[in-house]
């Protein structure tokens, strides 16, 4: 009986869940589970039956769905996407329901009513590879489906998936009309501009993408360091890391018309770094080069891949300023390894992330006593260590904070990452908000291209009280990397600095963007509620404090001012506060 319950077949398979389901149910719930049920009734099980497909198994918050035709599964993938985007229209941001898909074609084992095998594992694996709102699909089903539907299928190259014995293309979907899901085309700069993609990795060893990752920092900050160039910020063009990408696409969704793309192969005491120019308007290739040495030549290598871009892009840049990149920041090759692992790391923005970023710093440090930037770094994660509330010696932290900064602006006055890592520890940590302003004003002179020298500089103006230069440092922040994985950063600082202009209502719509990157940011929550109070919005303030001391019961008034700077206008946090009372926060 058991043989003729089980059978083989080929099937595709539709993996959906909710993006932050904890989250929603934690707020709210009933009203969570009402909502989930609602969509299933109206959205899911409508689209589901249109497309012919047959739902096997359910969770609290995921579905998965067996479809006969790898058409009909993308399109259904589609539809839905499309379906629970236009249910949450009028819905509080806070409340919308986004999924993510993934789809696969594959064998499965099916008993009973239920089906299992690596056609279903894969198709959960991918889902959880798909952006919020977005669609992953394996390669085997992208090739099933050729020209069938309108799509575009975005190649994300080989994947490794947890328990699947060999690596799986996956390419995203979205649709194929022109522009369909693209936003408006950034305008192009009046200088030269230019966007270094992440390189490829050709060690064989996946612990060497920092190494790959580490030479193309160091381009994009040697390339930013020319005023007569405009370069995006690493976090930004990191976004298409190990993505097969279009350039003109690139150069329309970063607002650039020149892109750099390249490779590092790094093989026991050899290194070679290829790159090419290419034209994003026209795909053009204008230059190509290799460039081969020893390990301790990385430096060198990197130096004359800069120039040779920059000759190609603008062959009048003074001579002079071609000279400037060559400052080596250590001529110790262990220092630097740990200099990027702690970079690598610092961008977590977790406690154990911090705590190792930290720990690669100082071991940089103990290296190299000379190299400037480690000391920034590590005041910055002492920054971080605050806005966390991770403090666990306040006095102790913030005597290191002000002794790494010092030291970093003592041996980088002409690092511009130094100068301005250092100026928000001070500032942030420290409290020193002149000596703040005066560093990172100096580190956005040397560099006016460093995307994080703006945006510490918009916090610093805040707090010195200088709030509309605090609006338009970070704008200028969010478009020199317009996809920086720590844009909810910026958007905090905006919302921050619209509130203590009096844009209430604009303010809180920024620091509801800033929550959906990161839902437990301590400040955008309080943001969102003293502006909904602000302007009139108490159930949705005093709702949001309610959450707010759920996951952070003791949380009181004075706690948060002693999470800022002393501000030079104190009436700036009288408001802010005053929102926060008559949305029930205690004293």
């Amino acid at each position: 009986m058991a043989e003729e319950r089980t059978q083989r077949r080929l099937a595709a398979i539709l993996a959906a869940d909710v993006v932050g389901s904890s989250r929603l149910m934690e707020a709210d719930e009933t009203g969570t589970l009402a909502a989930l049920k609602a969509r299933r009734k109206s959205v899911l099980n409508p689209l589901v039956s249109k497309h012919q497909g047959r739902i096997f198994k359910t969770t609290g918050d995921g579905v998965l769905v067996e479809f006969g035709s790898a058409v009909n599964a993308v399109q259904c993938a589609v539809d839905l996407q499309q379906g629970m985007s236009a249910a949450n229209s009028g819905q509080p941001e806070d409340r919308h329901i986004v999924l993510r898909i993934g789809v696969n074609l594959g064998d499965v084992i099916a008993e009973g009513g239920d089906l299992y095998g690596d056609g279903v594992n894969i198709a959960a694996r991918l889902e959880a590879l798909a952006h919020p709102g977005g669609i992953c699909v394996s390669g085997k089903l992208r090739d099933e489906i050729g020209r069938k539907l309108d799509l575009v299928f975005d190649d994300l190259g080989e994947k490794s998936l947890k328990n699947i014995a060999s690596p799986v293309r996956v390419y995203g979907v979205r649709p194929g009309k022109e522009g369909a899901m693209a936003g408006p085309a950034l305008t192009l700069p009046d200088k030269p501009s230019i966007a270094v993609l992440p390189f490829q990795n050709m060690s064989g060893d996946p612990e060497q993408e920092y190494f790959a990752d580490g030479v193309v920092e160091e381009i994009i900050t040697a390339l930013s360091r020319f005023r007569g160039l405009f370069v995006i910020a690493r976090n930004s063009s990191f976004t298409y890391k190990g993505r097969a990408v279009d350039v003109k696409q690139v150069g329309r969704e970063l607002g650039v018309r020149y892109v750099l793309e390249g490779s590092v192969r790094k093989a026991g005491n050899k290194v070679r770094i290829t790159g090419q120019l290419i034209d994003a308007s026209t795909s053009a290739h204008l230059w190509a080069d290799r460039f081969d040495g020893n390990l301790e030549d990385i430096f060198d290598l990197q130096d004359q891949m800069t120039t040779s871009v920059v000759g190609a892009i603008a062959p009048k840049l003074e001579l002079a300023e071609i000279e400037r990149i060559k400052h080596k920041p250590t001529d110790s090759l262990d220092a630097y390894d740990h200099y990027l692992r702690g970079m690598s790391c610092i961008r977590l923005w977790t406690r154990d992330g911090i705590d190792t970023a930290l720990s690669h710093f100082y071991k940089a440090i103990e290296i190299d006593p000379k190299f400037a930037s480690p000391y920034g770094l590590a005041a910055r994660c002492y920054s971080q260590r605050k806005a966390g509330g991770w403090v666990l010696d306040a006095a102790y932290e913030t005597a290191e904070t002000a002794r790494l900064a010092r030291r970093a602006v003592e041996l980088g006055s002409d690092d511009a990452l130094a100068l301005c890592t250092a100026g928000l520890a001070l500032g942030y940590v420290v409290g020193d908000l002149d000596e703040a302003n005066e560093l990172i004003d100096m580190a956005i002179d040397l560099n006016p291209n460093l995307a994080w020298a703006w945006y510490f500089s918009s916090w610093v103006k805040l707090w010195r009280g200088e709030s509309e230069l605090a609006i338009e440092r970070v704008e200028r922040a969010m478009r020199l990397s317009p996809y920086d994985l720590q844009m909810p950063e910026m958007q905090d600082a905006m919302a921050m600095a619209l509130f203590c202009t009096g844009r209430y209502a604009e303010a809180r719509q920024w620091a509801m963007k800033s929550l959906r990157g990161f839902p437990d940011f301590l400040l955008p929550q309080c943001t969102a509620a003293a502006s909904a109070a602000a302007i009139g919005r108490l159930d949705e303030a005093k709702e949001r404090v309610v959450r707010l001391l759920q996951s952070n019961p003791s949380l009181r008034i004075s706690d948060l001012k002693e999470k800022l700077p002393e501000l030079r206008k104190p009436e700036d946090f009288a408001i802010f506060a005053d929102g926060l009372r008559k949305a029930g926060l205690p004293e």
